[in-house]
């Protein structure tokens, strides 16, 4: 729609399209015959800015009005947007963004002029996943201090960021991150597939278009989402590509394997021996966490034949007076420790110590006490849950649940043979899984050995030489060799 030459008229018909709403504010300034409209939303704008700048710069004598005005913004203001548009339907993306928009009479033509307020908190040190060693800063729900967090650790013109709105209503901002000459064209091309095919009315955090980026379905994350700029910047330097979401703290990574969960951002500020035996400790963590409740069941349930008879005379004497048979105890205790780990996130952080004292001692106590539960079933539990601590990453842990339950379902029905068969029909879920033309469990399956240089085993950082080819084929090249 074009935009009327008559200012009360324009002021009018945006007024009625925000229903008169008491935050959107039009001043009308005359100057002899002609008429400067002002028009800005005082909860997206900053207030100082427009009585600094913008009213003082509209009081010109010269004609053409409209240019006048533009040319004097353009003298005084060397740190906002500032540009000219011709169609009325932009005006609401603008207003709600934090525009001040000026239209003069007799022209079909309107200033935008940025005035964003200050409506983000500051950077702050990350609150999802701790720092032991490293920066402490994070990204934010401002788009624009995201796009320099990433600016100012990799100084390359090679860094690009794309951007794309997403969202009928919202219009939000989505920012496509990657190294041009190191990230692949094919993968980019996908993904910006992917973000343009989306049709709905809003999207309002990075986890609203996790399901639109992946096409096979798991129980497995396939995106890896940080809030750790410095994790940001070294994937990007290995090829890999981030999705910037407005008013969102959180970016998505692309393409994700297996091995990325196992992996911490503060591998890179250690020694190489000791991210090797880190990592194998959480590999094992992994291992006990998902089959140990399912190995007691199927032990204690049907294959007592494969433990000593010294330790099954001692189990059977620990459950002695148990009224639940072994499944139900475990499936009751996970349960109880699944709602405890909820309530424990999601409550403030002064209630949180006692509630832990009440769920884990309290009530374990009480159950072994009360003959309801045996005390090894507690120790099964126990130890399932601790190991299921290492890990950070959200998504990850809900998948490590529910696997979890899907094992000990498993051997509850069939014993040590329902666990294994549980345990093929996993592996081969995870080798079948693909995302962005890349293998889930790549660099193992398919093998890479190049890549296998910083997997569950590390070598130091002068001898890895290569990129991961499974990222990108394109300027393999990470660092040259030293020559002595």
């Amino acid at each position: 729609m074009e935009i009327d030459k008559s200012v009360k008229k324009v002021i009018k018909k945006i007024k009625e399209r925000y229903g008169n709403s008491s935050d959107l504010n039009t001043r009308i300034i005359k100057k002899k015959d002609k008429e400067i409209g002002i028009l800005f939303l005082e909860s997206a704008s900053s207030t100082s800015t427009i009585s600094d700048f913008i009213t003082k710069s509209v009081i010109v004598e010269n004609k053409p009005l409209l240019k006048t005005i533009f040319n004097n913004l353009k003298n005084t203001l060397y740190t906002s947007q500032l540009f000219i548009i011709d169609n009325f339907d932009d005006f609401p993306y603008y207003l709600s963004s934090g525009f001040t928009i000026i239209v003069t009479t007799n022209s079909k033509k309107a200033i935008i002029m940025e005035t964003r307020a200050e409506l983000d908190r500051g950077i702050t040190e990350a609150t999802s996943e701790p720092t032991l060693r490293g920066s402490k800063d994070s990204f934010t729900e401002s788009h624009s201090k995201n796009l320099g967090l990433i600016r100012k650790r990799i100084k390359d013109e090679n860094l690009w960021f794309e951007e794309l709105k997403l969202g009928r209503r919202t219009k939000t901002r989505a920012t496509i991150s990657y190294i041009k000459d190191i990230a692949d064209q094919n993968k980019i091309n996908q993904i910006k597939e992917r973000l343009k095919k989306i049709d709905i009315d809003g999207i309002l955090d990075s986890g609203n278009i996790r399901d639109y980026l992946t096409k096979q379905k798991s129980i497995f994350p396939q995106i890896k989402s940080s809030e750790r700029p410095d994790l940001a910047c070294q994937e990007l330097l290995n090829g890999k590509i981030i999705i910037l979401i407005e008013n969102c703290p959180f970016i998505l990574i692309l393409p994700t394997v297996f091995l990325d969960y196992i992996k911490s951002p503060e591998d890179q500020n250690q020694k190489s021996i000791n991210i090797t035996f880190t990592r194998i400790l959480r590999f094992i963590a992994l291992i006990i966490t998902i089959i140990t409740p399912a190995l007691y069941i199927a032990i204690v349930t049907y294959d007592q034949n494969t433990i000593p008879d010294k330790l099954l005379i001692s189990l059977a004497v620990q459950r002695e007076g148990v009224p639940f048979p072994t499944f139900l105890e475990i499936i009751i205790f996970m349960t109880i420790f699944d709602i405890l780990r909820e309530s424990d996130i999601r409550s403030p952080a002064n209630a949180t110590t006692a509630m832990s004292i009440v769920g884990a001692l309290v009530l374990g106590q009480s159950a072994v006490d009360a003959s309801i539960v045996s005390p090894v079933t507690i120790i099964v539990v126990a130890i399932t849950s601790i190991c299921s601590l290492i890990f950070q990453d959200t998504d990850f842990i809900n998948s490590i649940r529910l696997w979890r339950f899907l094992f000990i379902l498993s051997s509850s029905l069939l014993g040590l043979i329902g666990m294994l068969s549980m345990s093929l029909i996993w592996i081969t879920k995870m080798a079948t899984l693909e995302n962005i033309n890349t293998s889930y469990l790549s660099p193992i399956s398919p093998l890479e050995l190049s890549a296998n240089k910083d997997t569950i085993l590390k070598l130091p950082t002068p001898r890895i030489f290569k990129r991961p080819k499974y990222i990108s084929d394109k300027n393999q090249t990470k660092q040259r060799r030293i020559n002595k």
